[in-house]
């Protein structure tokens, strides 16, 4: 009878997950999954040492404590789009991807959009009280059509995108604000691009799609309404405190916002908000992803997605790290070993102190999303200086901590090479350049050291040297090593000109004893000697 293979990876989840998303991780082949709501932080601090992944929705608070209490904790799972309930930083400092779903509800969250807009226009929810409560008051519900009304979205991405398609069926006309959409995608959605201050100035009606943040935090303030048309109505389906509430208010009570939705508030649950009491003001209890659809396909998603990072490390939704999907590791996976290498090496060939990391695409690679590599070649460069506590995750903020910039540039032109990438570490002496490629698509080759031409396979330890090209030197360094019972695997020569500088890579089995090494740079005519691990 077959066993269950040994379990290698833990899940917890600690909050209300759909059970096909559980499925999904009990299914997983050593793979196992604890379920355990509602904990309290005490409880959560007690066994999250245990886990290798967590599993979360709004509820769980992943602050810095837990994060430095999860000492196995490689992924966290956000089933939704909201992070705000996780302190990125932290888990970024400490090399954990966290993840997030942000296309699993993205329908049902423009669906309630829209919801709350035709209940806004047409009074829908106080006339519904009104009536129940036995009053007939036609003229007091007097509503507005949305025909021709423009609709101003803050955020283009998936669900603003929903959200202006539905508004367009509606023969509304639609303006938005986004700086990270180009012109030439809103154009098939009929949207106008515009600036924010005009989106605040032409709206009708004006809703919120953007992630909470410093830069988004009360971005709809008392500032905003003022510029707006009077009798504006609002909405907001996506996270409490992108709308000031305070200044919501205000603006209610005055009449220069005619009527505002809100189904997210700075503090849930939100019964005692002043703003319940007022009349032209309608709300619902973070309805927007809560249909059965939408629960279920964030659970799925985050849960495949998760067990994708821990079985294979593909990186998808990620919020703090390049995210790499099938399509994308398709293209790019076999340059990923090649780009952490050049990394790696450059790295321990360069002197002083260090200021600056360029990587230099060129030819096909250069066509792909190249940020998982430029992850990867910074975390090469700051492995051998962080002793392997440095991960794609956390490279970049490193380097920056460091006070090293990372530079990155591209060019579709091919020169000797299909695809090159150059990677140049600039410090306070004199600049180290390594350049590498694909051999055959899948074999990586450094063929560039500096100033010097060559093909060498950067594996395991290599003695890089450089040398004034004249007889004997390759010689009495074969000779030394082998007197040392360190055996060459294979060597790679290059140099400019004959009788010039040349630079040679020997590959070795096994670390070079430090005398030994000493021995080879007090050897005549040779310019220096190192020996590095790749």
């Amino acid at each position: 009878m077959p066993q269950d293979p040994p379990v290698s990876k833990r899940i917890l989840v600690t909050d209300d997950l759909a059970p096909r998303g559980i499925e999904v991780f009990r299914h997983a082949p050593g793979f196992a999954v604890d379920v355990r709501n509602r904990l309290t932080l005490e409880e959560l601090l007690a066994c999250i040492g245990q886990y290798d992944a967590l599993v979360i929705r709004s509820a769980t608070k992943v602050t810095a404590e837990v994060l430095q209490a999860g000492k196995r904790l490689k992924v966290i799972g956000r089933a939704g789009v909201g992070v705000d309930n996780i302190d990125i930083e932290a888990a970024t400092a400490r090399g954990i991807v966290v993840m997030n779903a942000p296309s699993g509800n993205t329908v049902t969250t423009a669906e309630h959009t829209i919801a709350l807009l035709l209940s806004l226009a047409k009074n829908v929810p106080q006339a519904t009280m009104s009536l129940k409560q036995g009053r007939w008051e036609k003229s007091r519900f007097m509503n507005v059509e949305l025909f021709n009304k423009i609709l101003g979205i803050i955020g283009l991405g998936r669900i603003g995108s929903e959200v202006a398609r539905r508004a367009k069926a509606l023969a509304m006309r639609v303006i938005a604000y986004d700086p990270f959409i180009s012109r030439e995608a809103a154009t098939p959605l009929g949207v106008e691009l515009v600036e924010l201050e005009e989106v605040f100035r032409r709206s009708d009606f004006l809703t919120v799609h953007v992630p909470l943040g410093p830069d988004t935090r009360n971005m709809v303030d008392g500032k905003a309404i003022a510029m707006m048309k009077r009798g504006v109505r609002i909405i907001n389906c996506a996270r409490g405190g992108i709308v000031d509430e305070q200044a919501l208010y205000e603006g209610l009570r005055s009449g220069q916002v005619g009527g505002a939705a809100l189904d997210v508030f700075v503090k849930e649950a939100a019964a005692d908000s002043p703003l319940i009491g007022l009349e032209n003001f309608i709300c619902t209890p973070h309805l927007g992803g809560a249909t059965e659809e939408a629960q279920e396909n964030v659970a799925v998603a985050i849960a495949e997605q998760v067990t994708d990072f821990l079985e294979r490390g593909v990186v998808r939704n990620a919020v703090n790290a390049p995210s790499i999907d099938p399509e994308l590791l398709a293209r790019i996976g076999p340059y990923l070993p090649l780009a952490e290498k050049l990394g790696r090496l450059c790295s321990q060939l360069s002197e002083g102190r260090m200021q600056e990391i360029r990587i230099a695409y060129q030819g096909e690679v250069a066509s792909a999303n190249t940020a998982p590599l430029t992850a990867a070649v910074v975390k090469g460069v700051l492995d051998p200086i962080l002793s392997g506590s440095v991960n794609v995750v956390n490279a970049l903020p490193f380097a920056k901590q460091r006070g090293a910039t990372v530079v990155e540039s591209k060019t579709s032109e091919e020169g000797d090479y299909a695809s090159l990438i150059t990677v140049t570490i600039g410090t306070d002496k004199a600049p180290a350049l390594v350049a590498g490629t694909l051999f055959q698509k899948s074999q990586p080759r450094v063929v560039r050291i500096g100033e010097f031409s060559l093909e060498a396979i950067p594996d395991g330890y290599l003695l890089v040297f450089s040398n004034m090209d004249v007889p004997g030197v390759i010689g009495r360094i074969g000779t030394l090593l082998g007197k040392n019972q360190v055996n060459i695997a294979g060597m790679q020569l290059g140099r400019t000109r004959p009788g010039g500088r040349a630079v040679s890579v020997v590959n070795v089995d096994s670390p070079i004893p430090p005398p030994v090494l000493e021995e080879i740079r007090r050897m005549p005519d040779i310019v220096f000697a190192k020996l590095v691990q790749v």
